[in-house]
């Protein structure tokens, strides 16, 4: 997978919105490099050759370092990260710059790796990707963006759905991507990994690069850009 800087495809499909392609972040959120997760995103982003990608791979690129205080946690009140580590910078900035978000993984002890877990909280900022308002209110900052999430795992659908009741998928689809306005478009699940053959496993990568190109295919939404005035209540 590539490593630390984006992967920009040729624009070969009409222009939308703004004269662009759909702007795709292919996050993997594997710890091991080589892995199955890393094969299906691979097989993703040939797929979604018609769009603009760029991928942050958690095997290779930095993982976000625990937060040294809630300053850390959240935007500056006027909306900028510059008081943060360069690394979460770019990854806040490849967030804002996404129509569509596709987060891969391997579901561990019935949810996602640690190493995605410290993506999202170091990404997903208060003042960035969602506000507080009065009272119990907030804001979701990110409107107008897609995703798509792909999980592999031992377990069977039966059981994940029934004994763990979808608690990866319900953690970033509810928790985290809907309290921000993110719209989730898909779920696809890859069950029972190490009891599959080979064939099975390249209909698989097939599967992943058809979902490709159907995201790039989709025209760029008008996205609601939040002013980053400051607020007292932002942070």
């Amino acid at each position: 997978m590539p490593g630390t800087r984006p992967r920009t495809h040729p624009r070969t499909r009409p222009a939308d919105v703004d004269g662009e392609p759909l702007r795709v972040l292919v996050v993997v959120g594997h710890p091991l490099a080589g892995s199955l997760v890393h094969a299906l995103a691979a097989a993703y982003v040939e797929g979604a050759s018609d769009a603009q990608v760029r991928v942050v791979d958690l095997a290779v690129d930095p993982v976000p370092a625990h937060p040294a205080s809630i300053d850390e946690l959240r935007a500056a009140r006027d909306g900028s990260t510059a008081h943060l580590g360069a690394d979460v910078v770019r990854y806040v900035a490849d967030l804002r710059w996404a129509d569509h978000v596709v987060l891969l993984f391997p579901q561990w002890w019935g949810t996602y790796p640690a190493v995605l877990k410290a993506w999202v909280d170091r990404t997903f900022l208060s003042g960035s990707a969602f506000r507080y308002g009065p009272g119990r209110r907030w804001e979701r900052l990110l409107r107008g963006r897609t995703a798509r999430i792909v999980m592999t795992m031992d377990s069977p659908r039966w059981w994940n759905r029934l004994r763990y009741r979808n608690a990866a998928e319900t953690s970033l689809r509810h928790a985290v991507l809907a309290y921000c306005g993110v719209r989730v478009t898909g779920v696809t699940r890859f069950a029972e990994v190490r009891h599959q053959d080979a064939a099975t496993r390249e209909a698989w990568l097939r599967t992943a690069a058809r979902l490709g190109a159907q995201d790039a295919r989709r025209p760029r939404a008008p996205r609601v850009e939040h002013d980053g005035s400051p607020r007292p209540a932002a942070v």
